[in-house]
């Protein structure tokens, strides 16, 4: 198969489907990406960047205050842009999950 064939079959899939491989691929090239995890007593239990207190949620939500991933990638310079992906990945494949905990998180 040519890069041009499976660029093809990739863009083809469903958008759970491409977070899917985007997280695959990101675990596979080991590029120091954390992961995410849920972690009981760890920010209410919600995904988080592995080792970290940051919530998928409140990155999703900051993406659509319109807070860039540079801007992110600044404000938290712990993390590196593999852990955006696995973040946006993880979003991608939980939307429901991270739709409610953007709900309760709301500030009255």
């Amino acid at each position: 198969m040519t890069l041009k064939e499976l660029n093809n079959q990739i863009l083809s899939l469903s958008p759970t489907e491409k977070a899917s491989v985007i997280q695959s691929l990101t675990q596979t090239i080991n590029i120091g990406a954390k992961g995410i995890t849920k972690t009981p007593g760890v920010c209410g239990g919600e995904a988080c960047i592995a080792g970290t207190r940051i919530a998928v949620w409140l990155l999703v939500e900051a993406r659509r205050l319109g807070i860039s991933e540079a801007e992110l990638l600044q404000d938290y310079s712990h993390i590196n842009a593999a852990d955006l992906v696995n973040a946006w990945a993880y979003a991608n494949g939980h939307p429901e999950e991270i739709e409610a905990a953007i709900h309760a998180n709301q500030v009255s």
